[in-house]
């Protein structure tokens, strides 16, 4: 059975995170993804270490399978002349240099539409294609700051946090995705590609959501409130007696059952308590108390009783834990895969689960140039010419 993108070629000019990440997404339904990388070192994620298995980085291993290698300088004519035979016959494009760097290399988006007019042409930055921000580095931290995550994040009276993974680029190669897809439904009614600008920052600003929505209502920042949500209480993590618990009370039928389960049915009649918009306004006062509940019982205790109560809740777990839950085995999210140096390999699962055609892990990152010769040779590159470009560096 056919996968969704199967078909699809995409020239990968990305590196770190947001545009990998793009790629994976498409890689995993289907899409052929040759990733571009320089002979010297490759992505340079290859070397963000330790951990390494075998030579090579887990954080590499983890965002590149289902892609295969091309070693190209781009600085050389016959880099550039690879690059050019690929992009006459692709699909997509995917880049996250900084804006300016393709047209310098003779790729911007106005060349590569000449050259195929059909090409989607994807440009993944920290601030977009345009504004006085263009050029800027962009790094994850820099951009959780900029677009408002860690102002939201911490607890209220401490400092800033950021979050532990780095989701503005993971927004980013996600939201690089769903523009690729958009885009390519268009050519398919048109004939025509044109260009995905997608930027970090936007990227965030989109996720401020409710918070957003807060301060266009209000004109006030939102606090700070730790795991807890600011128009929903109690809705945070609670310490108990060996760890922690996280409750979601999301409507007032559950708040009827929360008290009973947690044994404090008065709350429910207190007229502080009595309501949610009553509940924020009293916050303080009632995680007080509900703190000193929670303190006394176990995690595992807890979570059994809000559970058979109907209360939404579970446990805060570290990775260890989360790999080997039952559910997440249960839904293959965690998938085991040979890697050529490697051995043995895990990868997180493919996340979207399509009826009848779902996506799929077929191959391991690759060792960096594994793909090369074969492509060159698909582009019609015979042995010599190959021998030569080796000689000058270009691959």
């Amino acid at each position: 059975m056919k996968t969704p993108l199967e078909g699809l070629l995409v020239v990968d000019l990305t590196r770190a995170l947001a545009g990998p990440y793009c790629t994976l997404m498409l890689g995993d339904f289907g899409a052929r993804v040759i990733k571009i990388e320089v002979p010297t070192g490759g992505d340079d994620t290859r070397g963000w270490g330790p951990p390494f298995l075998a030579g090579e980085s887990a954080y590499f291993l983890g965002i590149n399978r289902n892609k295969e290698s091309l070693t190209l300088d781009l600085k050389t004519p016959e880099g550039q002349q690879v690059l050019g035979r690929l992009v006459a016959r692709a699909d997509v494009l995917v880049e996250n240099f900084r804006p300016g760097i393709m047209d310098r290399l003779g790729f911007a988006y106005s060349a590569v539409r000449e050259m195929n007019p059909g090409m989607v042409y994807c440009s993944i930055s920290g601030f977009g294609q345009d504004g006085p921000y263009r050029e800027r580095t962009a790094y994850d931290l820099i951009l959780q700051g900029m677009g408002g995550l860690m102002g939201i994040t911490g607890e209220e009276g401490g400092p800033p946090v950021k979050v532990g993974v780095a989701v503005t680029d993971i927004a980013a190669g996600m939201f690089a995705a769903y523009g690729i897809l958009a885009a390519l439904r268009v050519r398919d009614r048109t004939g025509g590609g044109q260009l995905v600008d997608v930027s970090m920052l936007d990227g965030q600003v989109a996720w401020m959501t409710y918070q957003a929505g807060h301060y266009f209502a209000t004109e006030e920042n939102p606090k700070r409130l730790g795991s807890a949500h600011p128009s929903i209480v109690p809705y945070q993590a609670f310490r108990t007696r060996d760890g922690y618990v996280n409750v979601a009370v999301g409507s007032e039928a559950i708040w009827g059952r929360f008290v009973v389960a947690v044994g404090a049915p008065e709350l429910a009649d207190d007229p502080r308590f009595r309501a949610n918009p009553d509940r924020v306004a009293h916050r303080e006062a009632l995680i007080a108390r509900l703190e000193e509940l929670f303190a006394v019982r176990t995690t595992e205790a807890w979570v059994a009783a809000l559970e058979e109560a109907g209360v939404p809740c579970g446990p805060i777990y570290l990775l260890s834990d989360l790999f080997s839950d039952p559910q997440v085995h249960h839904r293959a999210m965690v998938v085991e895969m040979d890697h050529p140096r490697s051995g043995r390999i895990r990868q997180t699962g493919v996340p979207v689960k399509l009826s009848a055609t779902p996506g799929r892990i077929v191959s391991p990152p690759p060792v960096l140039g594994e793909h090369t010769d074969a492509i060159l040779a698909e582009l019609g590159y015979d042995a010599e010419a190959v021998r030569g470009m080796r000689r000058a560096g270009a691959i």
